[in-house]
Formats: C-alpha cells, structure tokens, sequence
C-alpha cells in the first residue's frame, strides 16, 4: 500500500508542477527516457512515443492557449504500476486555435487517465478519455458570443 500511497503524491506533484504551474523543465523530474500516448482520442500526439524533448514540447504546445490552465484531481485509484485519475480542467481561451481565435472565456473539461509506472517511479504514457467534444461546444458558443456583440 505505501507504494500506491508514494505513487499517488508523485503524480499528484507531477500535475501540479508540470501541468498546472507550465514548469516543463519538471518534466524531467518524473517522466521515463520513452513516453508513450496509448489512447487520447482528439490529442494530435494520440499513439506516439516521445523522447524527454518531446514531452516537454508537448506541454509547452499544450499549454500556449491556455495558459493558465488547472488540473484539480477528484479521485486517484491504484493498482500494479498504474494509477487512474479522474479530473476537471479549466483554463481561460488566451491564445488562438485554428478556427477559434483567443475569447478570454473559461473553458471547463472533465476526463480521466490512466498512468503507467516504470519500477523507478518514472511515467512511461497514459491511457486518457476527456471531453474534447465539450471543449469545442464551449469554444464554439464562445466565438458566436464574441462575433454578436
């Protein structure tokens, strides 16, 4: 159990510094030499596996849009060398997409991942459902408010 326990603070660190605050330097900190996007339907780096660089890229080209964005954990469950979190994300739209031009609204998403442990404690991928689909609702409305007024 203090595995599990160990493992939980770890990503719990691991979100906070990397996701939340942008700190993709931290990466290093807590992802494996390979990195590998098992399943992350919408997410353009969906069955890739990415060198340290690579991750780091990912969260710097994440976060350019929102970045301001914030991971709150609802619930973290173990078992093996994986962990599940179940999440809410938000973030104010600060930067442009393509097609949605930077709005200032909040965006709200909710998901869950699932993370893969190495036996030194390093993250070697994840297997994630979210609601991108809501994410583009929101962008959506958000450009049909800002074009009425």
């Amino acid at each position: 159990m203090i595995q599990i326990a160990a493992r939980k603070q770890r990503l719990t660190d691991f979100i906070e510094a990397v996701w939340n605050q942008g700190d993709s330097a931290a990466a290093g900190n807590y992802v494996a030499e390979q990195y590998t996007i098992h399943h992350d339907p919408g997410d353009p780096w969906e069955g890739m596996t990415l060198d340290l660089a690579g991750y780091q890229d990912r969260v710097c080209k994440s976060r350019a849009a929102f970045p301001d964005q914030r991971f709150q954990i609802q619930g973290l469950f173990g078992d093996g060398h994986e962990l599940a979190m179940s999440w809410l994300w938000s973030a104010t739209h600060q930067g442009d997409l393509p097609g949605f031009p930077a709005t200032g609204r909040e965006i709200r998403m909710s998901g869950a991942t699932v993370y893969f442990f190495d036996t030194g404690e390093r993250l070697t991928g994840h297997w994630q459902i979210a609601d991108r689909l809501g994410v583009y609702q929101q962008l959506q409305s958000n450009l049909i408010s800002t074009s009425q007024t």
